[in-house]
C-alpha cells in the first residue's frame, strides 16, 4: 500500500500575491517538523536553476525551511534518497519530465514518495504527479522519453484551470481541450484545480483545499469539486 504524503498546488501565486505566499501555511502544515527541502528546478527554462532555487528559498525562509537545489549536488539519485522532502516547481512540464528521465529520477522519486517522503509540487510540479503529462497546458518545447509521469496519483491533473474566454478569442477553451482528451480516454479522470487551491493526499485519503471549487472531467462530463470535499474514490 502507498504511504504517500502529497501537496499538489495549482500555482505559485494567486493574482498579485508574492511568490508562494498563499501556500506557506499549507506547506508548513504539510512538512510538519521537517526543516530542509530538496528542490527540483528542472521546469525552469527562462530562469536559471540557481536563481529559481533562491526564489524558492526566499519564499520559504519565513516558515524556517532550508532549500537545496538538486542541481548543486553531484549525484541526483542519491540526493533524492537522502532528502527529507521533495519539492518540484513550475515552468515547462515537458522540460521538467525530460530532465527527470535524463537523470533517471522517475523511479527513485516514485519509490521514495510512495514510502512516505513528503512531496510538494506546484504547476508543472503538480502535473508530473499524475499518470501522464497529456493534460498539461504547456507547449512541448522538448520531447521527453515518454509522456508517462510519476503516477503518484492514478489520474490526470490540470493546474491553473480557468473557464475564462477573452472576448474575440477564437481558440479552444480549456474545457474544450480537456474534452478532446476525454473522447480518447473515456475512463481516465482529470482533476482540474484553480489557482490558490491544492490537492492534499495522505495515505489513501485526498481532499481539495484552498477555499475554491475544482472540477473533475471524466467520460465527457464535468463535475464540481467543493472545497474540503472527500476525493478518496479517485485514489
Amino acid at each position: 500500500m502507498k504511504d504517500s504524503k502529497l501537496l499538489l498546488l495549482s500555482s505559485s501565486r494567486v493574482k498579485q500575491t508574492d511568490y508562494l505566499a498563499h501556500a506557506l501555511t499549507m506547506i508548513k502544515t504539510h512538512l510538519g517538523d521537517i526543516s530542509e527541502l530538496l528542490f527540483i528546478p528542472y521546469a525552469g527554462v527562462t530562469i536559471n536553476y540557481d536563481e529559481y532555487t533562491l526564489m524558492v528559498q526566499n519564499a520559504l525562509t519565513e516558515i524556517g525551511i532550508k532549500v537545496i537545489g538538486i542541481h548543486t549536488l553531484e549525484n541526483p539519485i542519491e540526493a533524492i534518497t537522502q532528502a527529507q522532502a521533495i519539492a518540484v516547481g513550475g515552468g515547462n512540464t515537458f522540460n521538467l519530465l525530460h530532465q527527470l528521465y535524463q537523470f533517471d529520477l522517475i523511479d527513485v522519486i516514485r519509490d521514495h514518495v510512495n514510502q512516505g517522503k513528503p512531496y510538494i509540487g506546484w504547476s508543472a510540479g503538480s502535473n508530473i504527479a499524475g499518470a501522464s503529462i497529456r493534460t498539461t497546458n504547456d507547449m512541448p518545447i522538448v520531447e521527453p522519453q515518454s509522456f508517462n509521469a510519476l503516477n503518484l496519483v492514478p489520474f490526470q491533473l490540470n493546474p491553473h484551470y480557468t473557464d475564462h474566454n477573452p472576448p474575440g478569442h477564437n481558440g479552444e477553451t480549456r474545457a474544450q481541450r480537456l474534452a478532446e482528451f476525454m473522447v480518447l480516454n473515456q475512463e481516465m479522470p482529470i482533476v482540474a484545480i484553480v489557482e490558490g487551491t491544492a490537492l492534499k493526499v495522505e495515505h489513501d485519503e485526498m481532499r481539495l483545499i484552498g477555499g475554491e471549487e475544482g472540477y473533475i472531467f471524466k467520460g465527457g462530463e464535468k463535475s464540481v469539486i467543493t472545497n474540503e470535499s472527500n476525493l478518496d474514490h479517485l485514489l
